[in-house]
């Protein structure tokens, strides 16, 4: 789900309920939040871990999954190694 519904970090919620520009501190995410930041670090190490060093370097300072996927589909795009 990470990888193509993508992440964002929780954001702290004004009063009519809209998101912030402000990061909500870990200690007040739900489970839900928790289990879908859990999903994308997962996500994230697998493909981290499934890479050659090359492509390593592409996506070493993505922190989602669905970024990270989006940078290696675009990088494999067209060559022989997707054929």
């Amino acid at each position: 789900k990470a990888v193509l519904r993508g992440w964002e970090s929780p954001m702290v919620l004004d009063k009519d309920g809209n998101k912030t520009d402000v990061k909500k501190p870990h200690d007040e995410w739900t489970k839900d939040e928790d289990d879908l930041a859990l999903g994308n670090s997962k996500a994230l190490y697998a493909i981290f871990n499934g890479v050659d060093a090359n492509m390593f370097r592409l996506v070493k300072r993505c922190i989602t999954a669905k970024h990270a996927w989006e940078i290696l589909r675009k990088a494999h795009e067209g060559t022989s190694k997707v054929k």
